[in-house]
């Protein structure tokens, strides 16, 4: 077996006002993913409402995410946090490049 290593920021689509994501890693009950947001929001009246938990750090650019309830969350580059399961969220923005890394906890046990 050969061990490679692979580029986090290798293979970015740049699309206005789209999001790609990738899964780096699903192990168990977790899942690492990339995810380039470029100039991105989440539709209107939509929310997620997520059966895992979820940590996000955003590796480059900016985003804002609004709680419910809540007030909106601005983030930029370094910024982490902690998203619970079933606490209702979305992007209201991103910058023209953003990208995330998103680490999903499986509630299952």
């Amino acid at each position: 077996m050969r061990i490679q290593p692979s580029n986090l920021f290798s293979s970015l689509h740049t699309v206005p006002g789209t999001e790609e994501f990738t899964t780096l890693l699903a192990v168990g009950g977790t899942m690492i993913e990339r995810i380039v947001s470029c100039s991105h929001a989440s539709p209107a009246g939509f929310w997620y409402d997520q059966a895992d938990d979820e940590w996000v750090l955003v590796l480059e650019g900016t985003a804002t995410l609004e709680f419910d309830p809540g007030a909106p969350v601005d983030m930029k580059a370094g910024d982490h946090l902690f998203i619970p399961r079933h606490t209702r969220h979305r992007v209201s923005g991103t910058g023209p490049r953003t990208i995330w890394l998103a680490v999903y906890l499986s509630a299952a046990t």
